[in-house]
């Protein structure tokens, strides 16, 4: 393992800027100097991310920045001593000593462990002492390695779980006995700081207290006989807590992880009084706590973008494997586009072993690369069609934990079985969760509470989730359906350029939705026909379907990249293949976190494409595909002009949207060394 901190990364008494942002940005370019990071515009945006969330002044004079980043290529530490401080958000005044922690996205748990060490190291006096006693850059590095493990030195022991000391919080002649649970939203530096603090509150206090940080670099629970003994739960969190249903039936009370490090006594004695009274709040049975939990921290809006984003993040895979799979079926030497309409039961009826006429020398479609390809098809058909009932799933899982997601994911196949797609799937779980959560509300008997997360709830749920989607959804979708099907069948003589503003308009607004789904079976429907008209709609279709995709990509991974998160520029760079492929999913996740500005840049791009498309007369005889059917579009070059400016329209449209439009959030200097300000 190489050393986190070097005297390059370090910079004392030096003006590295008036706010914070600028100290901030200023490490980030140590941390790229010193050839540890790539990007140090892209570590400041998911250090400033972090910092929006909660700001990371510590009581103290400290402050600890941090992120887990793709621009990090080596966990490193980058500190700064400050003269004179700066505010970073703390309750006692500004910050004097600044660090930097930043770890790479996929970081090692050993580099993660490091960390956490250091952000431990910051609750001891004598370590702070020093830091600000170093006279050279070389001194300081000797100090934070000793603390950290990376050299041999006198460092302070870290603070470990100790019996009481008094007697003063007791019940029936015994110390209180509490656990407590910290996590933060990287796991790297809050979680284990407030871990400390609270172990070192509970031994002032004389309270028997354990704590189980949830950290990055994975978690060691507790022993269920150690929870069953506990009196209290304190959960200091700004994520989820993870398997919260252990903890089922104990007092609790509940806070921010920042409040278990600036005010651990209070939440000390809030335990122990919660321990005695029997009005308490309490652990739900069902393990839920992303509903109450977070809606004590942020604005039900907030709460709610969390949820949709746990969905979103767990449905991608589904996206990522089913999509691309279908798009290598359509390769040349295997089905070709064709497959989409004629694989038949090719990939589904054949075993290897009984493969008597997919002989490799025979042609198409009789080869054994059809069949090959129509296996790939049939896998990635069958992948997509995981992705609704997925995302219901989880969205209800970030609701209710684990006994949402049956309910969730049933109610998200009721949505596939009504035609309800993305928009079905977003109803059906948020109802599943909320439904799941509030069963789990009420104390049950003890006896019973094994039962609840695994049997009751599910059942429950999943019949009055599933129910209201069959019942009530059925005939307005049914019916909206029938009317969009009917009202492009009476467009197809009306002006082609019309025509492809408005087929444009619906591949690109629910993104694999109903309104989506009928505009693509009415172009595929009408290739029977095999006549000109046909073929211009399956290629406005096919260019406006590829546009939300391929544009996400475009501005969160070239033209605005501080604009956007750290998990959202992940998803923009498989949005390249995902576009490309037309697979228009791959834009779901940016139009679930922020949809008031996705969505109309998408139908505004979408329209241009589809409009030049009939414009230039493109015509295409593929149903799918995208660029990797180029040799069944003519002409080509006209569809990738139309494709390229309708991506580079919805492109700057959302820029646009987000540096003007919302929240401000720093994103770079100008000329004068203070931080502009842009839209997140």
């Amino acid at each position: 393992m190489s050393d986190t901190i070097t005297p390059a990364l370090v910079a004392l008494d030096a003006p590295l800027g008036a706010d914070k942002a600028a100290v901030i940005r200023a490490l980030a370019r140590l941390v790229v100097a010193e050839g540890r990071a790539t990007d140090a515009e892209a570590l400041f945006a998911d250090a400033w991310e972090r910092e929006e969330k909660d700001e990371t002044g510590l009581p103290g004079g400290i402050a600890i920045p941090h992120a887990k980043s793709p621009a990090v290529t080596v966990p490193s530490l980058a500190f700064a001593r400050l003269s004179p401080g700066v505010d970073f958000g703390a309750p006692d005044g500004p910050a004097d000593l600044v660090f930097l922690i930043a770890a790479p996205a996929d970081a090692a748990e050993a580099h993660l462990a490091v960390l956490s060490k250091l952000a431990r190291s910051l609750m001891q006096e004598d370590f702070t002492a020093g830091l600000r006693a170093a006279r050279t850059p070389e001194e300081v590095v000797h100090i934070v390695r000793v603390a950290i493990g990376e050299e041999v030195g006198a460092a302070a022991p870290a603070p470990t779980a100790a019996a009481p000391t008094s007697g003063r919080a007791a019940t029936d002649g015994r110390p209180i006995r509490i656990v407590a649970v910290t996590s933060c939203a990287t796991g790297i530096a809050h979680t284990f700081m407030a871990a400390d603090a609270l172990t070192a509150a509970g031994k002032e206090a004389g309270v028997d207290l354990i704590v189980e940080p949830q950290g990055s670099s994975g978690y060691q629970p507790l022993p269920q006989e150690v929870i069953e003994a506990a009196d209290a739960v304190i959960f200091a969190n700004d994520v989820d807590v993870r398997e919260e249903g252990r903890f089922a039936g104990k007092p609790v009370v509940r806070s921010g992880v920042k409040r278990g490090i600036e005010q651990p006594k209070q939440l000390v004695a809030e335990a122990v009084a919660a321990a005695g009274n029997p009005s308490a709040p309490r652990v739900p049975s069902s393990g839920s706590t992303a509903g109450p939990a977070a809606t004590q921290k942020v604005s039900a809006g907030r709460n709610i973008q969390r949820i949709l984003l746990t969905g979103v993040s767990y449905m991608i895979p589904f996206v990522a494997g089913g999509g691309l799979l279908i798009a290598i079926s359509f390769l040349p030497f295997l089905g070709g586009y064709g497959i989409a309409l004629a694989h038949g039961d090719s990939g589904v009826n054949n075993a290897v072993f009984t493969l008597t006429h997919y002989a490799i020398w025979n042609l198409p479609p009789e080869g054994f690369g059809y069949y090959l390809g129509a296996v790939a098809f049939q896998i990635g058909a069958v992948g997509l069609g995981f992705l609704v009932p997925a995302l219901a799933g989880y969205i209800a899982f970030a609701i209710a934990d684990r006994p949402g997601i049956a309910p969730g994911f049933i109610a998200g196949s009721i949505a596939v079985f009504m035609n309800a797609g993305f928009l079905g799937g977003l109803i059906g779980g948020l109802i599943a969760g909320y439904v799941a959560y509030l069963l789990g509300k009420p104390a049950v008997p003890r006896w019973l509470r094994g039962l609840m997360p695994v049997v009751i709830i599910p059942l429950i749920a999943s019949a009055i989730s599933s129910g209201l989607m069959l019942i009530i959804l059925g005939a307005p979708i049914a019916w909206l359906m029938t009317q969009l099907t009917s009202f492009l069948n009476g467009l197809t003589g009306a002006g082609a350029i019309g025509l492809g503003v408005i087929l444009g308009l619906m591949m690109c607004f629910d993104l694999g939705g109903p309104v989506n789904k009928v505009a693509y079976a009415f172009a595929v429907a009408g290739l029977a026909a095999q006549s000109d008209a046909s073929f211009h709609i399956m290629a406005a279709v096919m260019a406006a379907g590829m546009v939300p995709p391929l544009a996400m990509a475009l501005a969160s991974t070239v033209l605005y990249r501080q604009g956007f998160t750290a998990v959202e520029r992940e998803n923009g760079a498989a949005a390249w293949l995902l576009g490309l492929s037309f697979i228009s999913e791959g834009a779901i996740p940016f139009a679930a976190a922020d949809p008031l500005r996705v969505i109309p840049s998408n139908l505004v791009g979408g329209a241009v494409t589809g409009a030049l498309i009939m414009a230039f007369g493109v015509g295409s005889r593929a149903p799918h595909g995208g660029v990797f059917v180029l040799f069944a579009v003519d002409p080509w070059w006209a569809f990738l002009i139309a494709l390229g400016a309708g991506t580079v329209v919805t492109a700057l449209i959302l820029v646009a949207l987000k540096r003007f439009v919302g929240r401000q959030r720093p994103e770079a200097v100008v000329a004068d060394g203070a931080p502009a300000l842009a839209t997140a």
